[in-house]
């Protein structure tokens, strides 16, 4: 699916993100990369979780952008992350350097961000004492998990691109995969998307999209039974 080279672009909010010519897709929204993934990641899924050790499913690893301000999240909080990311068509280091993440958002932080796309794949790395990533380079139609889940991300490519991810029976089995009360956010707020969310299981809500961005986002929950 990535035969050609990435094409670096600036987004709203001075954040880079990268864009597939032949795909057509960018990786982040052009409104604001760093906006986006703060807004339906961080905000609201990540922070929505109050327990001292939270499990974390990334589909789609990407620019590492999502893991990196999932591991901030670890320094001023007091909390363990577990972090499994499956991206089936990873980045160079060269691509993802040029976007100028760190320097963007924590430059203190610089050699974290490098460390996460250092480590290697297919086997769990403690990065710090509070963040654990496990880097799978699996597609997810066939991924067998080890464990469950108290947040999941699901930053695929959108629908019309990659539609195989987008099937009801995937978010059947992330629903089997997560914890009661686990929150499963996406930017993706088509109706038929969430449709076969909420015939997966999940309480599904509208949530408003970040600023200048997206007018909605989907987010789930698995219900405390």
């Amino acid at each position: 699916m990535q035969a050609e080279k990435p094409v670096i672009e600036q987004t709203a909010d001075g954040s880079a993100t990268l864009f597939l010519p032949k795909l057509n897709e960018h990786y982040h929204s052009v409104k604001g990369a760093l906006v986006e993934a703060r807004h339906v990641y961080i905000k609201s899924a990540f922070q929505q979780i109050h327990k001292p050790e939270i499990s974390v499913l990334e589909v789609g690893f990407g620019t590492g952008l999502n893991a990196f301000l999932t591991c901030l999240e670890t320094l001023c909080r007091d909390v363990i992350v577990h972090y499994t990311a499956l991206e089936l068509f990873p980045l160079s280091w060269d691509e993802v350097d040029a976007l100028h993440y760190p320097s963007t958002i924590s430059p203190e932080n610089s050699s974290l961000f490098q460390t996460l796309h250092a480590v290697d794949w297919d086997t769990p790395v403690v990065v710090t004492p509070r963040f654990t990533l496990y880097k799978r380079c699996v597609d997810l139609t066939d991924c067998l998990f080890d464990r469950n889940y108290d947040v999941v991300y699901f930053d695929a490519f959108a629908p019309e691109k990659q539609p195989e991810l987008w099937e009801e029976r995937i978010f059947k089995t992330l629903f089997n995969q997560m914890e009661e009360g686990g929150v499963f956010s996406t930017y993706c707020a088509k109706g038929e998307v969430r449709r076969r969310l909420q015939r997966a299981g999940f309480m599904v809500e509208r949530l408003a999209g970040p600023p200048e961005g997206k007018r909605e986002i989907l987010r789930g929950i698995k219900p405390i039974i």
